[in-house]
């Protein structure tokens, strides 16, 4: 699934190519995803304009002329083609090859002038597009329920020790629930908490303040690594310009299982347990 650096290159490669555009007409092929796309609701945003596109955690939110937002969650595989003058597709697509997303994948076509399309195109359907009046935004679920960004400033050592009371999670637990920070995934957790030299099964009860103060500098070191790197491309991730992003290149132990850590000096190779359903991976001499 797409983490918060993957959806922000895609936001930022959308932003430069249909900001100001208006939706002049959206074609559904198949509305069968996560949720429904009922006509009725889509009907709505015909003829409106794009006025800006900003990312909550993993959500992509479209905000639109006449107080109106669209809120997509490109679940598994969703991802959007820019198609120009019918033959010249963009992509900003990730961990799936581009011959994997065929036009039988096409779910939705937003129509913004006559030789430019906005395709999205989901293999397996798990992604929604929703559509809200603005003053409604803040009562939506997917969105009410997510705690603050890890790049923002409430994210911080205070926030973090507050939370802690009470509880006794492990720490990738704790990292991996939204309602804590929103738009960390498997992979990225897996980094940040190599670089902190915390095991993920470590329980917060355990953790030391110099340890929180370590998982919150490293969270928002990898994060703004990864989105200048332009994404982790564990198949195939292209931003809307073709450019894949190739963080992946600068894994520590995401993927590295039974390869040996890359510390300078270690000789560990890198372990693989199962926490809560997800891989984990991590180094038994580096990271306690």
């Amino acid at each position: 699934m797409p983490e918060l650096p993957e959806v922000e290159v895609v936001k930022k490669s959308l932003e430069k190519e249909i900001n100001n555009f208006t939706i002049k007409n959206v074609k559904i092929i198949d509305g069968n995803l996560r949720y429904k796309v009922k006509k009725q609701d889509i009907n709505k945003i015909i003829g409106l304009k794009i006025k800006k596109i900003k990312r909550r955690s993993k959500y992509l939110i479209f905000f639109l002329s006449k107080k109106f937002a669209m809120i997509v969650h490109l679940g598994m595989t969703g991802k959007f083609f820019l198609i120009k003058k019918n033959k010249f597709k963009k992509k900003t697509s990730f961990y799936y090859k581009i011959e994997d997303s065929s036009d039988k994948h096409d779910r939705l076509v937003f129509i913004l002038k006559k030789n430019l399309k906005l395709v999205y195109n989901d293999v397996r359907k798990f992604g929604f597009i929703k559509i809200f009046k603005l003053n409604k935004i803040k009562e939506v679920d997917h969105l009410k329920i997510l705690g603050p960004e890890p790049l923002s400033y409430l994210y911080n050592f205070q926030y973090f020790k507050d939370y802690l009371i009470g509880k006794n999670r492990k720490i990738k637990d704790l990292l991996m629930d939204q309602k804590f920070v929103s738009g960390l995934g498997n992979i990225y957790v897996n980094e940040i908490l190599f670089l902190s030299e915390i095991r993920p099964d470590r329980k917060i009860i355990k953790l030391k303040d110099f340890e929180i103060k370590k998982v919150i500098k490293n969270t928002k070191k990898v994060l703004k690594k990864a989105i200048i790197f332009g994404g982790s491309s564990i198949k195939n991730f292209s931003n809307s310009g073709g450019k894949k992003g190739n963080f992946q290149q600068h894994f520590k132990v995401y993927g590295k299982a039974g390869l040996r850590c890359s510390t300078s000096g270690c000789f560990e190779m890198i372990r693989k347990i199962v926490i809560s359903n997800r891989s984990s991976l991590f180094c038994s001499k580096c990271q306690k």
